[in-house]
């Protein structure tokens, strides 16, 4: 029952591909083609990102709600110098020293992290306001044809990237750190995990996944928007929840929560292709969202009572 709540979230999302299947057929009369499948995986891309750098967080037994921030000081300064290459290093680069910050308080000052990323969400968004006070700036053409191509399948190689990134991640010291970390803290600095450094390199890996998604962000709308990552505030923790993360910590995997991402982005299709008025769209994703989770909690109650 434990590989069925961990295995959730591509349960989830093989039924969500096929209701989208199911739906656009219906209502267009011919089944999605290769555009239509590139533009979800870009559109997702962001989302995806947030998604695997919030996982992390939660399997240190943490949570981030600052990620939004990140993203939105992120697209602001993306925007507003062009998204040149060297900017976007130094986008990076911000990215991950934000989330670094939040480690450093969280790990060392030893402030419970939903209060700590709640502050500096406050910080960063104002950040952004501060940095682009109306949506416009823009991003180089060339840097769009390499991240978000909506003629190449370039989305695919970057979620291959990630995927790669986190298998090789996660059979890393540190990986297996942030597991032991997540798991039993006490135990883990009994035998030498130096907890501290482990919990503000996470912190700081989710800043660095928030920046990329920043850069994702503006790639794929050509544009920038202060506010554009309160949405992912509530999306990535969705993720993590669909995708079988445990909250307790020590449990779960990243590639769970990037089903659970993808899924989640589907659904927005399938209510926009089923006809369903944009008004209740955020009724039926909560709905969503609501059965995802109840289905991973009984995966979990299941599972406690047979190792009991």
């Amino acid at each position: 029952m434990r590989d069925l709540q961990e295995r959730l979230g591509y349960l989830v999302l093989a039924a969500t591909a096929v209701a989208y299947f199911a739906v656009y057929t219906t209502s267009l009369g011919r089944p999605p083609g290769s555009f239509d499948y590139l533009a979800i995986l870009n559109t997702t891309m962001p989302l995806v990102l947030v998604a695997v750098g919030q996982s992390l967080v939660v399997i240190t037994g943490g949570i981030d709600l600052s990620v939004g921030g990140v993203v939105s000081v992120c697209v602001a300064v993306t925007a507003a110098t062009g998204g040149t290459p060297g900017w976007i290093l130094a986008v990076l680069a911000l990215g991950a020293a934000a989330g670094l910050v939040n480690g450093v308080i969280v790990a060392f000052g030893r402030i419970a992290p939903i209060l700590t990323t709640l502050a500096t969400l406050s910080i960063y968004t104002g950040a952004a306001l501060w940095i682009l006070p109306v949506p416009g700036g823009s991003i180089l053409p060339g840097v769009r044809a390499v991240l978000s191509n909506p003629g190449v399948p370039t989305g695919l190689a970057w979620l291959a990237l990630v995927v790669a990134g986190w298998w090789v991640l996660r059979r890393t010291r540190f990986g297996m750190r942030v597991y032991a970390v997540g798991s039993d803290e006490t135990a883990a600095r009994a035998v030498g995990v130096p907890v501290e450094r482990v919990k503000a390199g996470v912190y700081a890996l989710s800043g660095l996944c928030s920046a990329l998604a920043g850069v994702f962000y503006v790639s794929t709308t050509t544009a920038g928007d202060a506010n554009a990552g309160a949405p992912f505030i509530l999306t990535s923790i969705a993720s993590v929840v669909v995708g079988g993360v445990a909250f307790s910590g020590g449990r779960g995997s990243a590639m769970g929560a990037v089903a659970g991402a993808v899924a989640l982005t589907l659904v927005i299709d399938v209510l926009f292709f089923a006809g369903i008025d944009p008004l209740y769209q955020s009724l039926f994703q909560g709905l969503f969202l609501v059965v995802a989770v109840l289905l991973g909690t009984a995966a979990a109650l299941l599972a406690r009572r047979r190792t009991a």
